[in-house]
């Protein structure tokens, strides 16, 4: 009676399947509350970075290096909301993958391909802006639209590249039918783990590499801007003018900085260490992290595209002002891409 009952308790993926992967049952309460948050932070990945790019696109005063850098970035993040994200959602709520295996190989070559493409581009922001802040009298001959659109094309061409090779060399395992080991081998997995060799070299080109990059190129624009305001109190020391309110507008300065760049590593670091510390444990112990756990922190990643628009472009005084102008359609006007984004100084 009791073993007829769990039988009878059990779900799967595929009910006319023998082989069918099992389903975690939660409670209606428990699946709208996991789908409400999800939605949100979909939603926020998906709109946000579209603002993002419909208002560089659209403005030609914001067509500068720095914001086509940001329109890249913005682009490859909404890809993610559209693509990635929603079958992650599914699948870490349901535990089943339902979407086939064709498209779960689909998913793994676009998942590489647009989070590498999202991480280039931090890290030539984060270049942009070192340049800008310690070298700003040669900034507009050193960082030019061209040299900027040659950065970007390079970016998508080469982790189009890179996706493609781990695929093809197998660096990357993914369901039961690809042959090789797999975390999973009930229908309705999409499992995924690294071989020894591309899990360092995953590590080395997404992780290592261009979060070394950031954090050293934030640390010396923080020193040099920590730089420019002791110069710039020490000047207003001389002139006897505002002593003690140019004293503390350097602190709050600081303070702003600091917080600012804080943002930009922890975040970073914050979605992506996980991930990375799970591939590790999978490639090089003899432990497997469990496939629920795994998924989460592959969609935490997947979230770090919902932050960028907040991070690089919330915090600039043009994006409030396109968005004012998207949401009352004033965009639709044919001389609106000639409306200055800029509050003009008097």
């Amino acid at each position: 009676m009791d073993a007829n009952n769990l039988k009878s308790d059990q779900q799967y993926c595929y009910l006319l399947e023998n082989t069918s992967c099992l389903r975690r049952t939660r409670s209606r309460e428990t699946y709208v509350i996991l789908y409400i948050c999800s939605s949100i932070s979909l939603i926020l990945t998906i709109f946000g970075n579209l603002l993002v790019v419909i208002s560089v696109s659209h403005f030609r005063q914001l067509h500068t290096p720095s914001n086509f850098l940001v329109l890249s970035l913005a682009a490859a993040d909404f890809l993610i909301g559209i693509f990635l994200m929603p079958p992650k959602i599914i699948q870490i709520i349901e535990d089943c993958w339902y979407f086939g295996d064709n498209f779960c190989y689909f998913h793994a070559l676009l998942g590489f391909l647009l989070t590498t493409v999202s991480v280039s581009n931090l890290v030539f922001i984060a270049i942009d802006r070192y340049v800008a802040v310690c070298d700003p009298l040669l900034y507009g001959t050193k960082i030019t639209i061209p040299l900027i659109q040659i950065g970007i094309s390079s970016s998508w061409i080469l982790s189009v590249l890179y996706a493609w090779a781990i695929l093809f060399f197998k660096g990357h395992y993914l369901t039961r039918d690809d042959g090789f080991v797999c975390l999973g081998d009930c229908i309705g997995d999409c499992g995924a783990m690294y071989t020894e060799l591309w899990t360092m070299v995953d590590l080395l080109a997404t992780f290592i590499l261009p979060c070394s990059v950031m954090i050293c190129l934030y640390t010396k624009i923080f020193i040099v801007a920590k730089r420019h305001l002791k110069i710039i109190n020490a000047l207003s020391r001389e002139m006897h003018r505002t002593q003690k309110n140019h004293s503390n507008i350097s602190k709050r300065s600081e303070r702003k900085a600091a917080k600012t760049l804080g943002i930009v590593i922890s975040v970073f670091l914050l979605c992506w260490v996980p991930y990375y510390f799970c591939i590790i444990i999978n490639s090089y112990t003899m432990t497997v992290v469990p496939m629920e756990i795994f998924s989460i922190f592959t969609c935490i990643v997947y979230f770090n595209s919902g932050m960028n628009p907040i991070i690089y472009a919330l915090f600039y005084p043009w994006f409030q002002k396109s968005l004012k102008l998207i949401i009352t359609f004033k965009i639709c006007s044919p001389a609106s891409s000639l409306i200055s984004m800029f509050a003009e100084k008097k």
